[in-house]
């Protein structure tokens, strides 16, 4: 599972004030909780009396403004420091839960899981968050599929017309470029798709928003981030997909959509390309379910170069060794 990587636990639009949530992470479940300054907090998840989960519990708001998670056994406290008081004896006893290290930057919470960082968090969210207007999040969910199954599966470039047909139509993938810059790497390529019929975008109007040819300009930070690069004539859009694994066969994704406005009726179809971008996530996970994951590979097709570069930095991690996959 690539102990000494980042990991991209949420985004801060993700949690509720006060509302515990349960979020795994290399086998381990933690409750993560959001206080009303915005501060995020993260313990593990077992009460350390009798092991009920804290994240089916509720917060409590401190004196001091923060919050504190509660068991929902027992009622327990606990603040974020892992400390609580026992019944009775009006003091705070020393930590009984390791908080889990959380970094965050912005409304970006990252954590390393407890392990030495071996790779640097990717600046490029805070980069994007800059030039573009938060949309939102979608497509939230666990799979059961290792972390490196999940990884060339998004990396399959020629997958967009089988896995993905019933919604974008693709009729075939024109490959571009692929820049391979170590563990980070851009593809190019386009996908022409078959039309909708105007009876199909009266009944659906959203298919009107799809384009008869799909630019994809992919930019790919592993192990963690695959940005898709979107440009329509009213905007641009940064679709962010995101990968955590919580167990060796449990891995979580997720997608934060990021927009740039050239018309102001362009913000209007925010909930739309989320609805896009959640059935993309439904159809991955299908068609994770319905694999033979030990099966021999005895048949390449043309453009795994994305997956060739997966298992390369997979095999290496965390250094990066030949061949560059540019040349």
């Amino acid at each position: 599972m690539l102990p000494g990587a980042p990991w991209l636990l949420a985004h801060k639009s993700m949690l509720s004030v006060n509302q515990p949530r349960k979020i795994s992470l290399y086998g381990s479940d933690y409750v993560m909780w959001k206080d009303a300054a915005g501060a995020i907090h993260a313990l593990p998840n077992a009460c350390p009396h009798m092991g009920a989960m804290l994240s089916e519990g509720w917060c409590e708001v401190q004196s001091d403004g923060t919050s504190a998670v509660v068991c929902p056994f027992h009622a327990l406290q606990f603040d974020a420091a892992g400390c609580t008081v026992l019944p009775g004896s009006g003091k705070k006893t020393l930590a009984q839960l390791q908080p889990l290290e959380l970094i965050t930057q912005g409304d970006f919470i990252w954590s390393y899981g407890g392990y030495a960082p071996k790779i640097a968090i990717p600046t490029v969210l805070n980069e994007i968050a800059e030039k573009y207007y938060f949309v939102g999040h979608t497509g939230d969910r666990s799979i059961e599929t290792d972390l490196l199954t999940m990884l060339l599966n998004m990396h399959d470039y020629n997958h967009q017309n089988g896995t993905h047909r019933d919604l974008f139509r693709i009729t075939e993938v024109e490959f571009h470029q692929f820049v391979d810059d170590g563990h980070h790497s851009h593809a190019f390529y386009d996908m022409p798709t078959a039309p909708y019929s105007l009876s199909e975008k009266l009944r659906k109007p959203d298919l009107m928003l799809l384009p008869s040819t799909i630019k994809a300009h992919l930019e790919n930070h592993f192990p963690s981030l695959i940005i898709f690069h979107g440009e329509m004539p009213l905007g641009k859009a940064a679709q962010c997909h995101f990968f955590v694994p919580e167990a060796d066969n449990r891995t979580r994704t997720y997608i934060l959509l990021f927009g740039q406005a050239k018309h102001p009726v362009f913000k209007l179809f925010g909930s739309t390309y989320l609805k896009f971008g959640k059935v993309v996530v439904e159809q991955d996970a299908d068609i994770l379910s319905k694999i033979y994951p030990d099966t021999p590979q005895k048949i390449k097709l043309n453009n795994e170069v994305g997956m060739d570069w997966v298992r390369r930095n997979f095999e290496s991690f965390p250094d990066v060794v030949e061949p560059n996959l540019s040349k």
